[in-house]
């Protein structure tokens, strides 16, 4: 257990938060007065060289840990098959304080060392010193330091941090203490030092040193298997100097073995190399059958800001509900060759995974964002997406799929209907679960409700929820401009609560209703005809504008996953963490419960209160919607 308190350990602006990065400040200051100033030459402008070097080294990271999220590219080779969680994500969250730490004693290594200030741009003889120092000295330092920090008493207070996470992200790579990335430093430094004191320096073997050195760093804490098998084959030397990502991993399961930094020699000749090193790795590497998922939530891109809120772009920014942030606005201009390029040649591809209850649950996305789905032309290219995605399920042995927001649209496709007819025989149950989406709506209206107006109310969800309310007695306002529907929606109800079913055709009816169901979209102006102290409920997307500072509004349908759940660290959509929305919920609990019907098309309102009962049975829980527009 990691002891926050022990000397060193934490970083003195660990209390800054995100504020942390003024500290660069005066280096930014610096590097414009010198380059300003005319000291723009290499050895005179050390300071730009330092921030540059930090910007290359944020984007080495970034694309070590865009690449090992891409499941779907990677899950073949990755090393450890559990996700990663919110708590790890939370932990790393900080992890290039070093960068700061490392960027300041550069700047101090070049004030108080005159052989750093006149290097040349490029000496060939350094790299030759580079390699000497770094595979003597600076291996072996790191070795036997490395090995005296898994003692108990250095563990417990300093490394404990760094090897609480098991499945590796490259941001793990810089999740240490502080004394830690001291010493790190100072192994980083010898070979740079010892070169430049002896004359061969240069400015690029600095960037070249550095920035090798991280890639080496987030390689070997990918979590994907990244070196192929015939490098050893054809010089099976190379085993001695090469680490690779399986070898470094092996270190964070088993803690007594494999200690090199990124030579394996020093655990030979040590005898601390694990045994099964190689063997992990040619396994690995010879390909993995990727297990099949129990339940799969198809989703689609919702617009071109959310297509960021991913974790294979920005982990840590995936794993909080989405907002608009000032770093995405730069980004935008790049979704639209992106949405293009995706709208050309993209399939369904996995997103994210977690485990419940030792069953497995894939997000699939279809490769398609909101507005596209309301072109006429676009939608049958849709419908085919969808339709090769459930028959793709229905062949690997999925149980469930379930289908999100538009991918179930009933002008699209019915609701599903349209695959299970055109496919009788699909072995996988096709789910939109709007049941649960309409048994959460049902369940947050509070019971002393004898009246509510209801918009959208002759779509899938306003038509259940109608016919629900009205069996309970509870009159309602159904807003359409169609009386034939509104009649046919009528007489699906029992005779006796026909009389609750009251149809308007206007947003006046609802002036003294302080109960809206708003299953579809409202302006300002029809706002306005809610009385004050209002309530609005909704299942439309996106939701309205809280623009009533008089009333409440309520968040879209959804629930909190079991306690149990693994791996999951991303969120969907503007939700919080672990929550999900209901329709998605309600697949899972069609996969929990192992039904065998499909459920698609028109909403049996007799499973409402069924279906409410088990996913509450199996740990589900109701999010509490209830929000002031002050919060």
């Amino acid at each position: 257990m990691y002891r926050d308190s022990a000397p060193l350990s934490d970083w003195p602006w660990a209390q800054l938060g995100s504020l942390k990065y003024i500290l660069y400040g005066p280096l930014v200051a610096k590097a414009l007065y010198a380059h300003l100033g005319g000291g723009y030459e290499a050895d005179q402008n050390w300071c730009f060289h330092v921030l540059w070097i930090t910007a290359l080294r944020c984007l080495i990271c970034q694309a070590w840990l865009s690449y090992c999220n891409m499941h779907f590219l990677t899950k073949n080779h990755k090393i450890r098959k559990h996700g990663v969680e919110y708590e790890q994500i939370d932990r790393e969250w900080d992890w290039d304080n070093f960068l700061i730490l490392q960027a300041y004693m550069a700047i101090a290594a070049h004030h108080f060392l005159p052989f750093l200030r006149a290097m040349p741009f490029w000496n060939p003889q350094g790299l030759i010193y580079l390699i000497v120092l770094h595979m003597g000295p600076a291996e072996a330092l790191y070795y036997w330091a490395h090995r005296a920090f898994h003692h108990d008493f250095l563990f417990s207070r300093y490394h404990s941090l760094h090897h609480a996470s098991v499945t590796l992200q490259p941001s793990t790579a810089g999740t240490a203490t502080f004394l830690e990335h001291l010493f790190l430093t100072c192994v980083m430094a010898i070979p740079l030092l010892g070169a430049s004191w002896l004359g061969k320096g240069s400015i690029l073997l600095v960037y070249l040193y550095i920035l090798c050195f991280d890639f080496l760093r987030c390689m070997n804490h990918c979590n994907v298997e990244v070196v192929p098998m015939f490098i050893f084959r054809c010089m099976p030397p190379l085993k001695f100097l090469i680490c690779t990502p399986s070898y470094h991993s092996l270190h964070h399961t088993e803690t007594d073995t494999n200690f090199c930094l990124f030579m394996p020699a020093y655990d030979y000749l040590a005898n601390t190399i694990n045994k099964n090193s190689w063997l992990v790795h040619h396994s690995i590497r010879e390909g993995q059958t990727d297990r099949v998922p129990d339940f799969v939530f198809l989703a689609h891109v919702v617009d071109l800001l959310s297509s960021l809120h991913v974790p294979f772009v920005f982990r840590s920014f995936s794993s909080t509900p989405f907002s608009t942030r000032w770093f995405l606005l730069p980004l935008w201009p790049f979704t639209i060759p992106v949405m293009f390029a995706m709208w050309a040649w993209a399939k369904p591809f996995v997103h994210t995974f977690y485990v419940l209850r030792g069953r497995l649950h894939y997000t699939w996305v279809i490769p398609r964002f909101g507005f596209q789905y309301f072109l006429p032309f676009a939608q049958e290219g849709i419908n085919n997406l969808i339709e090769d995605a459930i028959l793709s399920a229905d062949k690997l042995g999925v149980k469930v799929i379930s289908l999100a927001a538009l991918n179930k649209n009933e002008a699209l496709n019915g609701g599903g209907t349209l695959f299970v007819q055109k496919h009788p025989n699909l072995r996988v149950r096709v789910v939109h679960g709007n049941t649960l989406t309409a048994a959460v709506i049902i369940n947050e209206i509070r019971t002393d409700v004898k009246e509510v107006f209801l918009t959208g109310a002759t779509s899938k969800l306003g038509r259940a929820i109608a016919l629900y309310l009205c069996r309970k007695q509870v009159r309602v306002l159904m807003l359409t401009s169609s009386t034939e529907r509104f009649q046919a929606i009528q007489k699906e109800a029992p005779v006796e609560c026909q009389k609750f079913l009251v149809h308007v055709t206007k947003y006046q009816a609802g002036q003294n209703c302080k109960t809206w169901i708003v299953g579809k979209w409202i302006s300002f102006r029809e706002q306005n005809w809610a009385p004050s102290g209002t309530h609005f409920y909704q299942f439309v997307v996106p939701p309205i504008f809280q623009l009533r500072r008089d009333c409440t509004y309520g968040k879209l349908a959804a629930m909190e996953l079991p306690g149990d759940v693994e791996g999951l660290g991303s969120c969907e959509y503007t939700m919080s963490r672990r929550i999900v929305h209901a329709c998605h919920a309600g697949g899972v609990v069609h996969s929990l419960e192992g039904w065998e019907h499909h459920e698609v098309g028109a909403i049996d309102v007799d499973r409402i209160d069924i279906v409410w009962k088990e996913a509450i049975k199996h740990g589900l829980k109701p999010v509490q919607a209830y929000m002031c527009v002050y919060e």
